[in-house]
């Protein structure tokens, strides 16, 4: 089975020395940088294949795609290539998994990707995705699902003055996280938010105290599950938020070109010069990848509440980065899942409908185990409703988000509670 991996940063790296792994994968990796792609092979082991060439645009993917005779393609570039990128993948007749963060609906490429009979999952990591799968699988186990909310935050280890923060992922797309509008559900209705607004302090055990503040993370869940209450947060270490604010009200986030003396610059380019090398993690730099993703509602006439908690780690095995891990390993089970023929639904999906897909989810969710990422669940279930009972009464007893030890299969109830939480990614009553 060939395989072709777009792009060899920080996840597209991992992804692709992950995929090399796999008995019966020739894994190709292509990017312009030369060292990249050398990252990539060490991270591998030496088994995989490096290709230095241009992948940013459809012309150049279609051509890669047809020069490595590439089965099946997982696209990592930064989110201003992946719509077209992907577009082209499909016309190529190639089935694709995505983690680009592309700004655009990659719905649109739904009908195209029947067409060809070919199946594609996008914004197929961490959040957007596996944050995507769980909330799908929530809102499914649930006879009503009224709430869900979701937050998470990829951070160094330690703080830095004075930004609190460095970039695991493409720089340029954590710029377009604080500028793009971030929308929610409430009370049935798509709400728009600035981005990096409503700002709230959040502890979490074994990390601290964090800011969490609106971005435009869900993505697909504000109109595919009928949830009438959805948020997602972004999370970092306290006053990152306000600095990012502060130079977005100068335009230094403008692609609008300005006039300085005689020469005319984009202020996002200056900015992205002096700003990003303090942003970028030295070689074995220990970061954390942390998510919640709560859900509520109520089975059986009890009200019940779901959660899934994420707290991962920089590998000292590997020494793969944690947000590298927990983005490229969604990605990669999946594709596996696509190319052994488990996984064969043409058209284009967002992460959640893979929670409607027997045994998908499962399989991502004990892929991950295996590489040591853990997605550890709970269930809260309150006493039975009466009829006509107010949907704010309290539920029953409270268990810590870290307390609960059973598999991402079903979630593990509190002492008083009834019904057993059903397993994970098998078909639930809506």
């Amino acid at each position: 089975m060939r395989v072709l991996v777009l792009g060899a940063g920080m996840v597209g790296s991992v992804a692709a020395a992950d995929l090399a792994q796999q008995p019966g994968f020739d894994v190709t990796v292509a990017d312009m940088d030369a060292s990249a792609l050398q990252r990539a092979k060490r991270r591998s082991g030496g088994r995989l294949r490096t290709l230095r060439a241009d992948a940013g645009g459809a012309r150049q993917a279609a051509a890669l795609v047809r020069r490595t005779k590439a089965d099946v393609v997982l696209g990592a570039l930064p989110s201003r290539f992946g719509f077209e990128v992907l577009g082209a993948v499909i016309a190529e007749g190639r089935p694709c998994v995505d983690i680009s963060f592309m700004p655009e609906d990659f719905r649109e490429h739904d009908r195209a990707a029947r067409r060809a009979g070919v199946t594609v999952v996008a914004d197929c990591g961490v959040a957007p995705g596996m944050s995507n799968m769980l909330a799908g699988w929530a809102a499914r186990a649930l006879d009503r699902c009224e709430t869900i909310e979701i937050l998470v935050g990829g951070l160094p280890r330690t703080r830095h003055w004075p930004w609190q923060y460095k970039a695991p992922f493409s720089h340029h797309d954590v710029i377009e996280e604080y500028v793009r509008p971030s929308r929610m559900v409430e009370n049935g209705k798509v709400v728009v938010r600035e981005a990096l607004s409503d700002p709230e302090l959040v502890t979490l055990p074994g990390v601290g105290t964090l800011e969490a503040f609106y971005t435009d993370g869900l993505r697909s869940l504000a109109d595919t599950l009928g949830v009438p209450n959805i948020r997602e947060k972004t999370m970092r270490w306290p006053g990152h938020a306000e600095l990012m604010r502060t130079l977005r009200h100068l335009g230094l986030f403008s692609h609008e070109h300005v006039k300085v003396g005689a020469a005319r610059v984009r202020p996002i380019d200056l900015t992205a010069k002096l700003l990003f090398p303090h942003w970028t993690y030295e070689e074995g730099e220990p970061d954390i990848t942390v998510m919640t993703v709560r859900a509520w509602g109520t089975r059986g006439g009890r009200e019940v509440r779901l959660a899934w908690t994420l707290h991962d780690e920089l590998d000292p095995a590997s020494g793969f980065p944690s947000m590298s891990r927990t983005t490229a390993f969604p990605a990669t089970s999946v594709l596996r899942q696509i190319a052994s023929g488990k996984l064969r639904a043409p058209g284009v999906h967002p992460p959640e409908a893979l929670a409607g897909m027997p045994g998908v989810l499962d399989a991502v969710l004990a892929d991950q185990r295996a590489r040591g990422v853990h997605y550890r669940p709970w269930m809260e279930e309150g006493p039975k409703r009466a009829a006509g009972a107010a949907r704010g009464a309290k539920s029953g007893r409270t268990t810590s988000a870290g307390g609960a030890k059973r598999s991402a299969g079903g979630a593990k109830r509190s002492a008083k509670a009834g019904a057993r939480a059903p397993k994970a990614g098998t078909r639930a009553r809506r």
